[in-house]
């Protein structure tokens, strides 16, 4: 299987409809060049925008959906939409993300669980989802989670346990912290046995330099490949049969005490 990251750089001074209409012409770059792309977190305003989420918070069928079904559909790609800010017209906004198949249907919508900013920013303008979600791909079953998600590591135990293989995270993720960054997603692969395709923005957010370095690690905990700092498409080919394979070889899974874990063999 081919995965496209779009490491796109949020250019501050680039209207949200001129990238919206910008990334959606990148995604259908990725047309015959990989079955599954991925976008970073809010990449329509940045990720510490935060001024910015009221105003350009959309409906959940909004533009940015609406351009991104149809790129999905022009490409023939399934596709990992990023996230959004979502407003929802019975409550408060969310970071939403969003995944279509290859003929532009929405197949998953996750709302972010773990909002990032302590007593500020996301954390308390936006509320707090409350569901994992797994879309089912012909190739892999992928789990959604976005950015700060990847410090909680009993959301993608749970995650395996609904049956995820791939686990899918984009992420606004600031320069200083680049080492956790790569770190964790390393972390999550290993004790999970799956693959992570982590997904990150490029460029400066609101006056924070952006981590970029998009990564993709193998169930052994392997970096595959990984971007630079800068705005770039990274494209990595991988088995999603390896996942079965590794937790076959090595079953630590199965030895699971606490938690979600299956019963003891």
């Amino acid at each position: 299987m081919r995965a496209s990251l779009l490491q796109i750089d949020v250019n501050e001074g680039e209207s949200v409809e001129s990238r919206r209409v910008r990334v959606a012409s990148l995604v259908r770059e990725q047309a015959g060049s990989a079955e599954l792309v991925v976008l970073p977190e809010l990449w329509t305003t940045g990720a510490f925008a935060y001024e910015e989420f009221g105003s350009e918070a959309e409906p959940l069928e909004g533009p940015t959906y609406e351009a991104m079904a149809k790129a999905a559909s022009d490409a023939g790609v399934w596709l990992h939409a990023g996230s959004i800010p979502e407003r929802d017209p019975e409550g408060p906004l969310y970071n939403t993300s969003l995944v279509f198949s290859p003929s532009g249907d929405l197949v998953a919508a996750y709302r972010k669980i773990h909002r990032f900013g302590f007593d500020k920013g996301e954390a308390v303008l936006m509320g707090a989802g409350a569901e994992l979600v797994t879309a089912r791909l012909p190739e892999t079953t992928i789990g959604v989670a976005t950015c700060y998600d990847l410090r909680f590591p009993e959301l993608f135990r749970g995650l395996v346990d609904a049956g995820a293989e791939t686990l899918v995270v984009p992420a606004g993720w600031p320069e200083r912290r680049r080492a956790h960054w790569t770190l964790l997603a390393q972390a999550r692969a290993v004790e999970n046995q799956a693959f992570v395709l982590a997904c990150g923005t490029a460029g400066t957010h609101a006056g924070v330099p952006q981590a970029g370095h998009s990564i993709v690690v193998d169930p052994w905990g392997e970096v595959l490949a990984q971007a630079g700092p800068g705005e770039q498409v990274l494209t990595v080919e991988f088995d999603p049969g390896k996942v079965a394979v590794t937790r076959d070889q090595f079953p630590a899974l199965k030895d699971r005490m606490l938690g979600l874990a299956p019963p003891r063999r």
